[in-house]
């Protein structure tokens, strides 16, 4: 618990001092949510300082290939919400259907390929927790959004 509290606050205040060098602005929701995750993880996975130190470069290399793949992902998404919007024909539509799919397969394979880069690092059991610590955080964020409203979170 003691390493989660120095990694949490370790974040914060490296995000704080990230807004172009200044100290003592305030922290961007972005940031706050990204130490709570970190601090969330490292206590559902049980990490110890070792593993902590060689776990979060890959973590944060996982995240930044989904958060491309999202990207991707929500474009093809949308170009075929237009496409049906727009009355497109049948061929365009399978086509950009086959897009989003692929691109919804390509965030899927990217669990897997970190799954054994992580198994490099942490038991089976610990990888699993991280699964399971993700879905449990993303359930979390939910619940204080729709209790808090989205005006109140950004304070």
């Amino acid at each position: 618990m003691a390493a989660t509290a120095i990694m949490c606050i370790c974040a914060v205040s490296a995000a704080a001092q990230d807004n172009n060098g200044q100290k003592d602005q305030p922290i961007d929701w972005h940031d706050r949510i990204k130490a709570e995750k970190i601090a969330f993880l490292t206590d559902a996975i049980g990490l110890t300082s070792e593993e902590a130190e060689k776990f979060w470069p890959v973590y944060n290399k996982c995240e930044a290939e989904k958060k491309e793949a999202f990207k991707a992902t929500f474009a093809a998404f949308k170009e075929l919400n237009e496409a049906i919007k727009s009355g497109k024909d049948d061929k365009t539509v399978s086509k950009l259907l086959d897009k989003y799919l692929d691109c919804q397969t390509r965030e899927k394979e990217i669990d897997r390929k970190y799954l054994a880069e992580y198994g490099r690092i942490l038991s089976s059991t610990k990888v699993a927790k991280l699964f399971i610590g993700e879905e449990r955080f993303r359930r979390q964020q939910i619940y204080r959004l729709k209790e808090n409203g989205p005006a109140k979170q950004g304070r």
